[in-house]
């Protein structure tokens, strides 16, 4: 008797995520076309982020595994938003 862990998601629902992500770097290339001053980076990272999350919760499996590796991977997000949020301070103060 053996147990298969692997966590099967249907082609279909697989689809629908790239679709999605297709999409999504379609309003990435649209929003570089408009000038919105300060904002056009956040705005870019979002998307970006929102893109990251899905592939890491879908395509990596993420949203199946144990919480200890879900809370080791949200806490090296929040880790590296802090220091890409010191670079930009940095960068504005100068």
């Amino acid at each position: 008797m053996s147990t298969n862990n692997q966590h099967m998601m249907s082609y279909g629902r697989l689809a629908s995520i790239l679709i999605i992500l297709i999409i999504l770097t379609g309003v990435t290339v649209g929003v570089s076309y408009f000038d919105m001053g300060v904002y056009n980076v956040p705005i870019a990272l979002g998307i970006a982020s929102f893109k990251v999350s899905l592939v890491l919760l879908f395509f990596m499996h993420l949203k199946y595994e144990s919480k200890a590796i879900t809370i080791s991977f949200i806490s090296t997000i929040c880790f590296l938003a802090i220091m890409i949020s010191f670079t930009f301070f940095d960068i504005a103060f100068r």
